[in-house]
């Protein structure tokens, strides 16, 4: 009896594999966070509504350049401030309501900034960081120009920067009280960018684009 009964639990017992492999995945399915919790990917990717967005394996040193450009004088202007800011790979769960449960978007933005610290958490960020900038790579221009710009809008991100370093202009968007981004003229080279989130910020868009 007792070895029939240890059979039962056996066959009852489901052996689950642990996600390594991108191959292991459908591209066309609909996941959600706790999903992406259990993945063990050496491949970045994000997580739009749902769907799998795969991201650059490795960003140019272009990209990097500018990413450093920008975090430098946001940070010294961060620093002794009760705000936030943080670059890839930082996790940022965006909530979308599906009638009775809510499921999120995961998303890595090359930079962001975060002004409330009760949206911290040692996974990331939970919900909309006050300003999100994601640089420009091969490949990716739909997604951040589209996909993310809907995303970050619908989720009430207060600003948005699009950088761009083949045409070295940045493209802002600022959220309007009808919770739509409205675009600022582009800033090129020999302007300025300020941005309402972090008052008396001013950073040369010459010093954006050096050593580019």
């Amino acid at each position: 009896m007792k070895s029939l009964l240890g059979f039962c639990i056996f066959v009852e017992m489901k052996v689950i594999m642990p996600i390594t492999s991108l191959d292991q995945l459908d591209l066309n399915a609909t996941y959600t966070y706790a999903d992406y919790l259990q993945w063990q990917l050496k491949e970045r990717l994000e997580l739009l509504r749902g769907k799998i967005a795969l991201m650059s394996p490795a960003p140019s040193r272009k990209h990097q350049q500018i990413l450093v450009n920008l975090l430098l004088p946001i940070g010294n202007y961060l620093d002794r401030k009760s705000f936030f800011v943080y670059c890839a790979p930082f996790d940022v769960r965006l909530p979308i309501n599906r009638g009775d449960r809510t499921e999120y978007s995961v998303v890595q933005p090359d930079l962001c900034v975060v002004c409330d610290e009760d949206k911290l958490d040692g996974k990331g960020c939970t919900g909309a960081p006050d300003l999100v900038v994601e640089i420009l790579s091969p490949g990716n221009t739909k997604k951040e120009m589209k996909d993310k710009f809907d995303l970050y809008e619908e989720a009430d991100v207060q600003e948005y920067w699009i950088v761009d370093p083949e045409r070295l202009h940045v493209l802002i968007f600022e959220l309007n009280d009808q919770g739509k981004y409205i675009g600022k003229p582009p800033i090129t080279k020999g302007d300025q960018l300020e941005t309402s989130i972090l008052p008396n910020l001013v950073i040369e868009a010459d010093k954006i684009f050096e050593k580019v």
